[in-house]
């Protein structure tokens, strides 16, 4: 909570959501003022399914994400690492988002 109390997304500067499990990455770019979900990517569907909780993986899993962000038209997003320390996976994803020319 102390995490997300000081993160909100909106319209122009979204919030990009990482949820990691045991087996899989699930990353959500959420407009908080509206309360939508405006583009999403997962190991378990679509073009990234398959991919496991690697660092390679994750990376993928960002660029994935960048790439579905930059086809909206969003440019910026702010990072929320729900709780998780910022390493191995979770770093991998916002450096993945960061390689598709998204500035996190």
């Amino acid at each position: 909570m102390r995490v997300r109390r000081k993160i909100i997304g909106a319209a122009d500067r979204p919030r990009i959501s990482v949820y990691k499990s045991n087996r899989h990455l699930y990353v959500q770019v959420i407009d908080d003022q509206s309360g939508h979900t405006l583009t999403q990517a997962s190991s378990i569907a679509g073009e990234t399914k398959g991919l496991r909780v690697s660092v390679e993986d994750g990376e993928k899993l960002g660029e994935s994400l960048g790439k579905k962000m930059k086809n909206l038209g969003l440019e910026q997003a702010v990072y929320d690492r729900n709780g998780n320390q910022y390493h191995g996976v979770v770093k991998a994803v916002a450096e993945g988002v960061r390689k598709s020319g998204v500035q996190v």
